[in-house]
C-alpha cells in the first residue's frame, strides 16, 4: 500500500501561565491503509479516530507536553491500543493536564517503523525543554510540531521555553535537513526548509 500523509485540523483552547488561546492544531496521520503514525492528539478525539479509520495505530506521538497537543492522547492510546510517546523533558507540562497517565518515553534518534518506512523522533528543545521534530526521511517530510513555523521558530515567551535553545534546536538540528523538505506544522499551513533556511539571522535579530 502506498505511504501518504493526512491532515486532521482541529479546534480549541490552548492554556498557560493563566491565560487562554482559542487555536487550530494540526493533527498529522502518517502510514498507508493498514497502519498510522498519530502526530499529536489535540482538541477532537472523534474526528482524529475517524481518519484512523480502522487502520491499526502503531503510535501517538506528542510533538510536545502543551495542552493543546496532548488534550486526548492517552484516552486515543487506550480506545486505539497504541503507545502514546512523549520526550521526558516535559514531564511537567504533561502533568498540567495529565497528572499520573503514563506515557512511553521517547528520545533523541528513536526510529518508529510503520507502513515500510521509518520515522525519526529529532529532540528540538525550546518551545518547551522536551519538543521533538518527526522526520519521514522516504517522503523528504518533517513534522515539526511548535518548534519551526513558516515565517519564524515557534513562541518562546512563556514557561519552560528559551529562544537561544530553540534557534540553537532550528540551526543545528533541522536546517541540517534537505532543502526541499516539507515542513508540516501543528499550527496553520506549512513551509520548507530551504524557504525558512536565509531567514535565520534576521530571527535572531529580532529575538523571536
Amino acid at each position: 500500500m502506498s505511504l501518504r500523509i493526512d491532515r486532521v485540523v482541529t479546534s480549541g483552547v490552548f492554556a498557560l501561565d493563566g491565560g487562554t488561546w482559542e487555536v487550530d492544531n494540526n493533527v498529522w496521520l502518517i502510514g498507508d491503509d493498514d497502519e498510522v503514525v498519530v502526530v499529536d492528539a489535540a482538541h477532537d478525539a472523534g474526528a482524529i479516530t475517524a481518519a484512523v479509520g480502522g487502520r491499526t495505530v502503531v503510535a501517538v506521538v506528542c510533538t510536545h507536553g502543551h495542552n493543546d497537543h496532548v488534550t486526548f492522547a492517552p484516552q486515543l492510546g487506550k480506545e486505539l491500543y497504541a503507545p502514546v510517546l512523549l520526550h521526558p523533558g516535559d514531564q511537567e507540562l504533561w502533568d498540567m493536564t495529565h497528572a499520573g497517565q503514563a506515557y512511553w518515553k521517547t528520545s533523541d534518534g528513536q526510529r518508529i517503523a510503520v507502513a515500510g518506512t521509518e520515522l525519526e523522533i529529532i529532540h528540538t528543545p525550546g518551545h518547551s525543554p522536551g519538543s521533538v521534530c518527526v522526520h519521514l526521511p522516504e517522503a523528504k517530510a518533517l513534522f515539526s510540531g511548535d518548534t519551526l513555523f513558516a515565517g519564524g521558530p515557534g513562541a518562546t515567551g512563556r514557561s519552560f521555553s528559551d529562544f537561544p535553545t530553540i534557534i540553537g534546536s532550528i540551526r543545528d538540528r533541522l536546517f541540517t535537513l534537505p532543502e526541499d523538505t516539507r515542513v508540516h506544522t501543528g499550527h496553520g499551513d506549512g513551509t520548507t526548509i530551504g524557504t525558512e533556511a536565509p531567514h535565520l539571522a534576521e530571527w535572531i535579530a529580532r529575538g523571536h
